[in-house]
């Protein structure tokens, strides 16, 4: 074996063995940390951000960006909630519709899937820089959050509604098998599906992935589309384990799901990650997190970390893109 195959293979260990220091270091200075009650807990708190990383592995992999994954994540859970609280109600023709929990929590994903649509025409369709369209997708669905709630949260519901945040399943919680079904799906998409291959050539090399048929436009359409789905379900998880819809929920989850892509070994410049690497990622920011809130580290110091850590993982990615 040369010396570039084992930089190749340093390279797609990376993120595993700094994961491994990390847990090293946190449980010689924590006795609280190698805990099974304390390993739940991080991957209760993972979950949300696996749910929204996995769609933003999906962009970031046709070289594209979503930051209003977020601010989505507040408005489809509010949806959820109003709907489930209030229902609809049009007094000009004296009718109320009424919602189940289920009927709620698919407008609220279907509002996500609506939005995320939006955002992949704008880009497709005006050649708008994915950093902009999503950039201003960000305010207008916080503006919209706070219309929609009057800047108050929507709370108290129904125990069936909570058990999706807050309840266990053959000893997980409820959010963890969410998430691990979003993963398997997202796999199957990446490495068994015509769609999935498309997304890679995208990211590729998105002029040669035109000129053998690809429909680039349709392509991208469906990964905003897919990543806007997966921010709904988010909402409704954080919302569900809150008991409350808050309109300031999800702030800088976007800045999260990012870094757990690009800590997972997600080129920024697309064509290159995995699903399976964005989980890794989003585990070392969830143990980092934890970590730190073990450590009673004061949480002004955690961001600082947080984007020192990004900054290295993207210092890192494009190191690797040069040897490559």
């Amino acid at each position: 074996m040369n010396v570039q195959q084992y930089k190749n293979n340093f390279g797609k260990l990376q993120s595993l063995i700094a994961l491994v220091i990390l847990c090293i270091v946190f449980a010689m200075l924590s006795d609280k940390f190698f805990t099974a009650a304390n390993g739940l807990n991080v991957f209760r708190q993972i979950s949300v951000n696996i749910c929204i990383a996995v769609g933003m592995t999906l962009i970031i992999l046709t070289a594209g960006i979503d930051l209003s994954v977020g601010s989505l994540l507040a408005l489809c859970g509010a949806i959820t909630a109003g709907l489930l609280k209030h229902g609809l109600s049009f007094p000009a023709i004296n009718l109320f519709v009424g919602f189940t929990i289920l009927g709620a929590i698919l407008a609220g994903i279907f509002a996500g899937a609506v939005l995320g649509f939006f955002n992949g025409f704008v880009i497709t369709k005006f050649k708008v820089p994915p950093f902009v369209a999503t950039l201003a997708m960000l305010t207008i669905a916080r503006g919209l959050t706070m219309l929609y709630t009057g800047g108050n949260p929507i709370s108290s519901f129904d125990n069936t509604f909570t058990f999706i945040g807050a309840g266990w399943f053959l000893g997980l919680p409820v959010p963890v098998w969410i998430a691990a079904l979003i993963v398997i799906a997202a796999i199957i998409v990446t490495k068994k599906t015509r769609t999935g291959r498309y997304i890679y050539a995208i990211g590729g090399n998105e002029s040669a992935a035109k000129l053998s048929g690809i429909n680039i436009n349709r392509v991208k359409i469906i990964v905003y589309t897919i990543a806007g789905a997966l921010a709904a379900i988010g909402g409704i998880i954080v919302t569900a384990r809150l008991d409350s819809a808050q309109p300031n929920a999800g702030t800088s989850y976007e800045l999260d799901a990012i870094a757990a892509v690009v800590i997972g070994g997600t080129s920024l410049s697309g064509g290159r990650g995995s699903i399976w690497g964005t989980v890794l990622g989003a585990v070392i920011i969830g143990v980092l997190n934890n970590g730190l809130v073990l450590l009673d580290v004061s949480p002004f110091w955690q961001q600082v970390v947080k984007g020192a850590v990004i900054l290295l993982a993207v210092i890192i990615d494009k190191m690797n893109a040069k040897n490559e």
